[in-house]
């Protein structure tokens, strides 16, 4: 991004300077030897994060003892903040403003935080100076049109009487409550669309794409695959690789290192998913340092198409990286609002007059989330802010969020009150677990009680993290303060300890390498299908110029999707069929049940 922006000014014949550090920076505010300064906002902040607001008031601090001692940014200072909705809801905006008190903040970005961050947005940078929407840059030719299609591969099981068989044999002697644990691990949509076989498929698929769609054909395009995890990016590398397509590369945020994946191998030397991430993407880098390799690929990707004709990413990429050789996108993972919408945009760039359109090609049907991102950023997205609306933003905001924690707080001290006391460890474990750990009856008869400590303790530690870093400007005192991350310390230690006397808390590594092995064996894929296309119609036709007539002339496949999965439309997401009650009758069903109920869903 740095060097991004400082080649957009050398464009203009401006000459930039790039701040090399913190301590540079600092003497560039100080001494006014250059009008226009770059950097990247981590230049107010520091390697380790804050975790609390006591943290941060230190960090501070210390920043401002390291500064010189007549330090005073000097001159009338206007920041700039481009891609203003990612970094500047937290402390690194509340570092800049401390150092620079009487600048001016004009916040750009083309996808502005929405719903619980809008009013992040709106807080620190007030209301909207200029707006300039997707359709309107469509109709200037400053971008391209969006093609979309949706294509589905279905899956079924092989066995499901050999998958329940393996299951109960591998788990053998772990209590129901443990192997609970596994299928909450295991038992989700996210690891059936992982299988192998699925994969598979697609990536027969784009290999097809690239032999016959435009752009791809002939080189002068080509495209970004975006993975639903890590581990799914590096099995689709190897894939690929296997079936002969070289002209590809992982770009994750994940480094490979050998201390990460120490005591990752299981018996027989089998291995977990990190260490076959691990392995994956050693091979790839050969001995490159992975910030090399990763210059390396996009140089490629943007300069030379045809060397090197695919991406996969997870996350990485998806922002602020313009190829113009970036036709179609593959999307196999849920996205939704304005991640999803500036993802679709990394293939709208101009490039040349043989690129009409960018292409959506997405194996999740998403296609009510899109509809939803793209109207969010054309003619829904902006709406009006009276001043006094956004000054109320922060005050209910906070308030809501102190509710939250207190309510939380305060259910775990009600559910823990029949606690022994001293209340010592040796106390919560009786309580929790029996008398007599020994007895597995005793054990089994108080595992309601422990599901809800664990439920409530996991809510307590969400609304914690929620308010961590602006408890004083929630109203909380100091003491307060304190006293409360004492507390929900000592609730998240109490959980932890209850799940490991009890043994509901296995070692959930040990069992990677076989569910994977029962994922991968007895699910099986068939050939995709494309369920809609639009055919000539594209995104901003069809969602802004036709309006709710063309959602309702949709491919009958789509509007049936839109029905069979409401939760999809509005969340981007399905549920688990397993939720966060162990004691739930559904997790006790056969493995193969709840695999069967997630294929079907």
């Amino acid at each position: 991004m740095n060097i991004q922006i400082g080649g957009v000014f050398a464009g203009v014949n401006e000459e930039i300077y790039r701040t090399k550090n913190s301590h540079d920076l600092a003497f560039q505010l100080n001494a006014m030897s250059a009008w226009l300064l770059c950097l990247l906002v981590h230049k107010f902040g520091r390697k380790t994060k804050a975790k609390s607001r006591t943290d941060y008031d230190e960090y501070i601090e210390q920043l401002k003892a390291s500064l010189p001692s007549n330090f005073r940014a000097k001159g009338d200072l206007y920041v700039f903040v481009d891609e203003c909705h990612r970094t500047q809801s937290g402390n690194l905006h509340k570092a800049m403003k401390q150092l620079l008190p009487n600048a001016v903040f004009i916040g750009f970005t083309g996808t502005l935080l929405l719903k619980k961050d809008k009013q992040k947005s709106l807080e620190i940078f007030g209301q909207y100076i200029h707006t300039y929407k997707f359709d309107e840059a469509v109709i200037d030719g400053v971008v391209l049109d969006l093609r979309y299609e949706a294509r589905k591969v279905e899956q079924n099981l092989s066995s499901k009487e050999k998958i329940d068989e393996r299951f109960e044999i591998k788990t053998k002697g772990l209590n129901e409550a443990a192997k609970t644990r596994i299928k909450q691990r295991w038992g989700t949509l996210q690891k059936v669309l992982s299988s192998k076989d699925r994969l598979s498929h697609i990536v027969a698929d784009i290999i097809l794409d690239m032999a016959r769609k435009p752009r791809l054909e002939n080189g002068k395009g080509n495209a970004i695959l975006v993975a639903g995890s890590i581990y799914e990016a590096c099995k689709y590398y190897e894939l690929f690789q296997q079936a002969g397509f070289a002209k590809c590369a992982i770009i994750t945020s994940y480094t490979p290192k050998l201390k990460n994946i120490k005591g990752e191998t299981v018996g027989d030397k089998a291995k977990t998913e990190n260490s076959w991430k691990y392995d994956v993407y050693s091979n790839m880098l050969n001995g490159k340092k992975p910030e090399d390799f990763e210059d390396e690929v996009k140089k490629q990707f943007i300069k030379e198409p045809a060397n090197m004709k695919l991406l996969i990413v997870v996350d990485k990429l998806l922002t602020s990286f313009d190829a113009p050789p970036a036709t179609y996108l593959y999307i196999d993972k849920t996205m939704q609002d304005h991640g999803l919408f500036q993802a679709i945009c990394r293939v709208n760039r101009l490039d040349g007059n043989d690129k009409e359109f960018g292409y959506i090609i997405d194996y999740k049907v998403l296609f009510k989330s899109i509809e939803k991102a793209v109207g969010n950023y054309t003619q829904d997205a902006f709406s009006e802010y009276e001043p006094k609306d956004i000054e109320g933003l922060l005050t209910n905001r906070l308030k809501k969020a102190r509710e939250s924690l207190d309510n939380a707080l305060e259910a775990v001290k009600v559910w823990c009150e029949p606690v022994a006391q001293p209340g010592a460890a040796e106390d919560y474990r009786r309580y929790f677990c029996g008398n007599n750990l020994a007895n597995d009856n005793q054990v089994k008869d108080n595992e309601p009680k422990r599901v809800s400590l664990y439920k409530f303790t996991k809510a307590l530690m969400r609304a914690y993290a929620e308010l961590a870093n602006e408890m004083l400007e929630a109203g909380y005192s100091s003491h307060d303060t304190a006293r409360i991350i004492k507390e929900v310390k000592h609730y998240e230690a109490v959980s932890a300890d209850i799940k490991l006397t009890s043994g509901d808390a296995p070692d959930l590594k040990q069992y990677e390498p076989e569910m994977r092995y029962l994922i991968d064996t007895y699910i099986r894929a068939e050939d995709s299908e494309v369920i809609s296309n639009f055919d000539d119609l594209t995104l901003v036709q069809m969602l802004v110029k036709e309006g709710e007539a063309a959602v309702n002339n949709l491919p009958p496949a789509i509007r049936k999707d839109k029905e069979a999965v409401a939760e999809t439309i509005e969340n981007n997401m399905r549920k688990l069929i397993i939720d966060e009650n162990p004691t739930n009758p559904t997790h006790y069903a056969k493995m193969s049940k709840l695999l069967d109920d997630l294929i079907i869903a």
